[in-house]
């Protein structure tokens, strides 16, 4: 690595939409919301300055740092009929301070 810094992303805003799918509301992501974080469930695709960039045109906000995880879909089993949840992407949205984003609300 040569420690470059990674240009933003120019994204469009359909681009943005299907980067950005929707926000996680669990327990866990209510309490890290105090800690100016957000989750979101993003494309499977969708890399960091992409994420970063989306969020900032999306919710007009600045973000000081984007953490992801792959979710591998869980086996299940259905009367009887065994199938698969589809994998997806998380996104740890931190934001700067003074930030603040409410996802209850629509865009």
């Amino acid at each position: 690595m040569s420690g470059k810094k990674h240009m933003p992303a120019k994204l469009s805003k359909e681009r943005m939409y299907d980067v950005v799918r929707r926000p996680l509301i669990t327990e866990k992501s209510t309490s890290i919301s105090e800690h100016n974080q957000v989750i979101f469930q993003v494309s499977l695709d969708a890399s960091k300055p992409e994420i970063k960039a989306a969020v900032e045109g999306l919710f007009g906000v600045k973000v000081k740092a984007v953490n992801t995880l792959r979710q591998r879909g869980k086996a299940k089993i259905t009367r009887g009929r065994k199938g698969r949840r589809s994998d997806y992407k998380k996104a740890m949205v931190t934001l700067e301070e003074g930030q603040s984003l409410d996802v209850t609300t629509g865009i």
